[in-house]
């Protein structure tokens, strides 16, 4: 009872006072709050689920699954509506569930009625063999935590879905705070705002840290070594930064501020990452083994000038205001600077590729950006290695999709005449038919969007809507608006009064993001992945998988080719897609799949594991019914040779980039990233401007972009 009245007091300070306040201590009874938040064996009894009476578990029969009722991750949630978490295990693991705790099943899958509490009678010589033929046990099984966040928004509590049951994983399911969320009274009236960075990443760290800790104490399947984090867009970015920010200490005082477990405070100012269980101490992890992020939004540090730099690749493109067009030039010459200031270099055979064109790939290069406006005028004069494995990595992905057409399903193929082809003609095509017929456009694919929706991925997104677990969302944010979308706020690039009043509201924002949060630190540092990857006190991840559209207009894609870089750099096995006429969020195609990438990875880093191989493609044998081509001819700019090699240009990846994004950058605010602005707000206003490239910008050529604006 003593401790529940603790705990009153503790979440009424924390309301009272608001959360800058409840972490410093600054308040009456601080020393005790000090004391509580600090109860290592409060905080492990309290969220061992064994202990829960409330918990309930409800079981899918079409699925064989069971899932977990949603539960506080945390012991001291500020928006208990967002810091929750739901885990759906596959039925094969559990024996049933015990109801009394006598250790035995009071209530099988044969015998369910009803949601029940109690705790999983855990069978962990039970396997489940995956679609794709990895074998997994209760004790071995991936953890997939699927990190909302769509457009780095609030993701409301939910039980977690079946998705994965048959292939033998745990599915997790986490809330999270977001962007410009806010504690409230009971009027109604904001309190004070919450949801800014990193309480998204923090949430889904806590989800994590909750889900391994009872999977240590025997009360959840899975392996605790094996969690794989995954999502779509702002999801998507959390995904990556969930990775690339592994078990890094700047996070652990936003931990230990919500009461997560396995994360404590020490009295010389340190920290402890263990958990005790029944006397002996466990390290417990709030990172992950492997990700795939789908369109990853991050990092928005880099989110400005990769856009720009992307955009003023084309000479040809038509900014909408020469003050845009002016901007992005000089945003493209601090990109440059950028790059070349980080010392980047990538071994040829990590990549895949011969960058230097010596005929091997048993070099490391280094990757430069070069100026020359009179020899590369078709790029306004930009190029040299760095922009090599960028194209690179352009073409691969065109010809892995030129290469895998077998697997296209419900293709119409078409004669150069346009007419359809017959089932005999088809069944007869070759790789190479139809490798040149996919490159001159002669087909049908039933599609009229470049993203229509996950198929065999996590997350998926159609229009201003997020997919992920079969549930769709809203997107938060409508860059084309050119607004910060701030609450209580319509101020924005389109409506300040002149250049001098936006740029002082530049100086002011960025001096407060810069001066630090309420436990010192740079909100945008910490909302940068780079910052991380390989740095001192990261447990980098094993393997990541970003997957991009060629598309996407949401980011840059050389943000991803960042992260793999550094990824690379610090012994990650790590891998972007940037798929061919995808666009945000893109579907899984051609024969690919999530669960085939997870059981893949399984095999190659994991002693002992099955080897993994994806499916041979069945070769169509019939031809669709559609009437009319509709796919684009891209023979103008896109070459086959007679081995069925294709080659690009920089120039035409950069118009085709630049002409088909599904967003266009001079939307977002000054090109500053509009919709995003508000993840690095206060708890007083809920919208900063925040990047520092952009005001270098206009700081040094104040006097240009003034008579401009």
């Amino acid at each position: 009872m003593k401790k529940a009245l603790s705990l009153l007091l503790v979440l009424a300070l924390a309301l009272t006072l608001g959360s800058a306040a409840f972490a410093s201590g600054e308040a009456s009874g601080s020393a005790e709050i000090a004391e509580i938040v600090s109860d290592k064996a409060y905080i492990e009894e309290t969220l061992n689920i064994a202990n829960n009476d409330e918990l309930t578990w409800t079981y899918a029969s079409g699925a064989d699954a069971w899932t977990m009722s949603v539960v506080s991750a945390v012991v001291y949630p500020e928006l208990p509506n967002q810091q929750g978490v739901s885990v759906c295990v596959p039925g094969a693991y559990v024996t049933g569930i015990d109801t009394d705790g006598d250790g035995a099943a009071d209530v099988t899958a044969a015998s369910y009625a009803e949601p029940v509490n109690g705790v999983l009678v855990i069978d962990y010589d039970a396997e489940i063999t995956s679609t794709n033929g990895q074998v997994y046990t209760a004790a071995t099984a991936p953890v997939i935590l699927n990190t909302g966040a769509a457009g780095y928004g609030s993701q409301s509590n939910r039980a977690a879905g079946t998705t994965y049951a048959k292939e033998g994983y745990v599915n997790v399911s986490c809330g999270n705070r977001g962007k410009q969320d806010a504690v409230k009274d009971d009027d109604g009236n904001v309190l004070y705002y919450t949801g800014d960075a990193p309480s998204c990443l923090v949430d889904q760290k806590n989800a994590a840290r909750f889900v391994k800790y009872n999977i240590l104490l025997g009360n959840l399947p899975g392996g605790v070594d094996y969690m794989v984090s995954t999502g779509g867009s702002g999801g998507a970015a959390h995904a990556a930064m969930f990775a690339a920010t592994s078990n890094n200490p700047d996070f652990y005082d936003y931990e230990i501020e919500a009461g997560a477990v396995g994360v404590y405070a020490t009295a010389d100012g340190g920290y402890s990452t263990t958990v005790t269980i029944d006397g002996v101490d466990y390290d417990i992890s709030d990172g992950a083994w492997g990700c795939v992020a789908y369109s990853a939004i991050t990092s928005l540090y880099e989110g400005d000038i990769t856009m720009a730099f992307e955009y003023y690749l084309n000479p040809d493109y038509s900014f909408n205001t020469d003050f845009q067009k002016q901007l992005a030039a000089y945003l493209s010459e601090l990109y440059m600077e950028y790059i070349n200031g980080k010392g980047l270099s990538v071994a040829e055979a990590a990549v895949g590729f011969d960058l230097n064109g010596d005929g091997d790939q048993d070099d490391t290069i280094d990757l430069t950006i070069e100026y020359d406006p009179d020899l590369y005028p078709e790029t306004n004069g930009y190029h040299g290695a760095y922009l090599d494995l960028y194209l690179a990595e352009f073409t691969e992905n065109i010809q892995w999709y030129v290469d895998n057409l077998d697997y296209a399903s419900g293709y119409t193929w078409f004669k150069a005449d346009g007419t359809a082809m017959s089932d005999a003609e088809v069944a007869n095509m070759t790789a190479a038919d139809k490798a040149a017929a996919f490159i001159e456009g002669r087909y049908n694919n039933g599609s009229s969007s470049a993203s229509s929706g996950p198929s065999g991925a996590p997350g998926g997104a159609s229009g201003n809507t997020t997919t992920v677990n079969g549930v769709t969302e809203m997107t938060v944010g409508t860059p084309d608006a050119g607004t910060t979308q701030a609450a209580g706020s319509g101020t924005n690039s389109k409506n300040y009064a002149s250049f001098d009043e936006m740029l002082a509201a530049y100086e002011a924002d960025i001096a407060e993001v810069l001066a630090g949060d309420r436990f010192g630190k740079n909100q945008v540092s910490l909302y940068n992945p780079l910052n991380y990857i390989g740095a001192e006190g990261t447990d980098d991840p094993v393997w990541t998988r970003v997957v991009m559209g060629e598309k996407e207009g949401d980011m840059g894609m050389m943000a991803s080719l960042n992260m793999q870089i550094a990824w690379l750099a610090a012994g990650t096995d790590a891998v972007v897609e940037w798929q061919y006429n995808g666009g945000h969020v893109p579907s899984e195609v051609l024969g690919n799949s999530f669960a085939l990438w997870v059981d893949q990875m399984y095999a190659e880093h994991v002693e002992g594991a099955l080897p993994v191989k994806k499916a041979p493609a069945e070769h169509q044998m019939q031809n669709g019914d559609a009437e009319e081509m509709t796919g684009a001819d891209i023979s103008d700019w896109v070459s086959l040779d007679e081995n069925g090699q294709v080659s690009v240009t920089l120039k035409d990846a950069a118009a085709y980039r630049t002409n088909n994004a599904m967003k266009a950058t001079p939307g977002f605010d000054v090109i500053d990233y509009g919709q995003e602005d508000y993840v690095f707000g206060s708890a007083e206003k809920d919208a900063r401007h925040w990047d520092v490239f952009v005001l270098e910008a206009m700081q040094e050529h104040a006097d240009v972009l003034a008579g401009l604006f």
